[in-house]
């Protein structure tokens, strides 16, 4: 069963108003067992009809790559950044198109990004010798910032990709509740 489809070479067919075809929700989040899969496929400006017809003939070629529910939601470029899309900040965010491999968020010159902000101040000292250990790994073991491509922008701030947001919030909590996430575009 494959579900972070993004990871794929797939070869799908799809038309020449397809802007991009994108994976979000929690299938493509580290560390979660999803239901089901989120695509939403986005078009430059054709009429609804079209867009749902070709939708579904994506959804057909998709399933077979699935052994989860899809679900397909489509869009054109107009109605994808309008206010009532509430599904907007979630596939710009953490959205990961099929088409490219990377961020969705990159066709617009965007990266996302999860700033974590800590606090180790209240912890006694083998707890945040505990913390660091956790970040930094020990005895030949890799922490989880450098398993997951994290960076110590600096003491009390780590930066990591989004889909690794569960592993990281879990650990920490697991050693101290002083931390706040923050979303980030560049």
């Amino acid at each position: 069963m494959m579900q972070k489809l993004w990871q794929e070479k797939l070869k799908l067919t799809y038309s020449k108003d397809v802007f991009d075809i994108v994976q979000f929700g929690s299938s493509v989040a580290e560390g979660k067992k999803p239901n089901d899969i989120d695509i939403s496929v986005i078009f430059y400006k054709i009429l609804l009809k079209e867009q749902l017809e070709q939708s579904q003939k994506i959804k057909l070629q998709l399933q077979k790559f699935s052994g989860i529910p899809l679900h397909i939601k489509s869009f054109d470029l107009y109605s994808f950044f309008d206010e009532s899309n509430f599904a907007r900040e979630n596939i710009l965010f953490y959205g990961k198109s099929l088409l490219s491999g990377d961020y969705f968020s990159k066709k617009f010159g965007f990266s996302p990004k999860l700033q974590i902000f800590y606090s180790l101040k209240k912890l006694k000292k083998k707890d945040k010798i505990r913390f660091n250990y956790m970040l930094s790994g020990k005895g030949g073991k890799y922490g989880l910032l450098k398993q997951y491509q994290g960076k110590l922008i600096s003491p009390g701030l780590i930066e990591i990709n989004p889909e690794y947001e569960m592993i990281f919030i879990e650990a920490i909590k697991n050693i101290t509740p002083e931390f706040k996430v923050k979303k980030i575009l560049y």
